[in-house]
């Protein structure tokens, strides 16, 4: 932890430690690291060259494939749905027709980022009501069952769910949200429906491999789930498990997100980087990434694992105290197989967003878009910085993480 305060400052980067927003209870947001387990590092399996024969050759979807098979995951911010966005949906339904709330508009300049990859990962920051509600906010969030509908139509496959506002609508809401996912086509991870359902991991397939993901919660603003194996909670042990897991049921590469943090914080914060580096050392994942602090937080490579400590929000209201809260990240890992049947990260981009307003709208901050097609130049150009200082404020940069530039992957006209 040391060692990443004295990187950022001798960046000149501005530390931030905040604790508020989107919790009830503010204990909660500053998690005692020793509920971390330490974990000793175990050595990764050494791959055995397959006897079979090889594989056709699939590229994937992506930056060119330096060997024969790759596939590439996508993974974005918060939906965090307030009343303004509903508020927006209603407006956007009477323009489009589409039912009484539309939150495709609201996503749709996300398709072109989610349609480039093979995989493309989602976070439900909160449950759903029913179509017509009733509806809620902070602190308890009661969301417009709308927003799962407008995930998939912009080109999510899976969500995970498990979040300190998980069970906000109690069980009945937990279970509504499940349903709704299920009705839309989306898989997901992290809150469960029963207790055989938690025992399930979530394997998804890509056209070169599968993917396994595993997600926990640092906790459920003091509320308590009526039975214990409802949501994932964050135990590295118990997730170090699941991967293994998932290995042993045939996935090739393993995923894990963290529900943890500072809120508007500039830095990861010990548990987070006690969680990330145990889950790595363990070599039983692959690829870590992290939600809930409503801020975009750096990228590292440690121990050959990219961790990505923080997306920040995906959709959110416009805050007027924190600009941080308006901001995201939307990383996509390109995974590509060696000759050893061994997978790796070999591309890691990301494209810096922010939300706007009149109407509200995700908005690419990438360096393939126009100055000034977001808001004004000036709040742009002061967005993509914060961003870009606090990404590579641990040397991801060095470490070969670059910004996505879409139009550079485009095949020639």
């Amino acid at each position: 932890m040391a060692r990443i305060f004295a990187r950022m400052a001798s960046l000149g980067i501005a530390v931030t430690l905040l604790g508020a927003g989107c919790s009830s209870d503010p204990a909660e947001d500053t998690p005692d690291p020793t509920t971390v387990p330490s974990v000793a590092a175990a050595a990764p399996p050494t791959p055995v060259p397959s006897t079979d024969p090889q594989p056709e050759s699939t590229p994937g979807k992506g930056p060119e494939c330096v060997t024969d098979r790759c596939f590439s995951v996508t993974v974005s911010g918060d939906l965090l749905v307030h009343p303004q966005l509903w508020e927006q949906a209603a407006a956007d339904a009477a323009a489009t027709g589409k039912g009484p709330l539309d939150f495709e508009p609201l996503l749709a300049a996300q398709r072109p980022y989610l349609e480039n990859s093979d995989l493309a990962l989602c976070h439900l920051e909160t449950p759903v009501a029913t179509p017509d509600g009733p509806f809620s906010g902070y602190p308890q969030f009661n969301v417009p069952p709308q927003i799962v509908t407008a995930a998939k139509e912009v080109g999510y496959q899976a969500c995970t769910t498990a979040s300190n506002h998980t069970i906000d609508a109690g069980t009945e809401g937990l279970l509504r949200t499940l349903d709704t996912l299920d009705a839309a086509g989306l898989d997901h991870t992290g809150s469960y429906a029963t207790e055989a359902d938690a025992q399930r991991l979530m394997i998804l397939p890509t056209p070169a491999a599968r993917v396994a993901v595993i997600e926990a919660t640092y906790g459920l603003n003091g509320l308590v789930p009526d039975q214990p194996w409802r949501v994932d909670m964050l135990d590295i042990p118990t997730m170090i498990a699941k991967a293994e897991a998932a290995r042993a049921q045939g996935a090739d590469v393993v995923l894990a997100a963290l529900h943890a943090g500072d809120e508007y914080a500039s830095v990861p914060n010990e548990q987070q980087v006690q969680a990330a580096h145990a889950l790595a050392d363990s070599g039983a994942v692959d690829f870590i990434y992290g939600h809930h602090t409503h801020s975009v937080l750096p990228i590292e490579k440690y121990a050959d694992t990219w961790i990505v400590y923080g997306l920040g929000n995906g959709v959110t209201e416009l805050s007027p105290t924190y600009d941080v809260n308006n901001e995201g990240l939307t990383v996509r890992a390109q995974f590509a197989q060696d000759d050893a049947g061994a997978w790796s990260v070999s591309d890691l981009a990301w494209v810096p967003s922010m939300i706007v307003r009149d109407p509200y709208r995700w908005c690419s901050l990438a360096p393939d878009q126009p100055a000034g097609s977001c808001t004004t130049v000036e709040r742009e150009d002061a967005a993509r910085e914060r961003t870009r200082s606090v990404v590579e404020s641990l040397g991801a940069a060095e470490e070969g993480a670059h910004q996505w530039d879409l139009a550079a992957e485009a095949p020639a006209p």
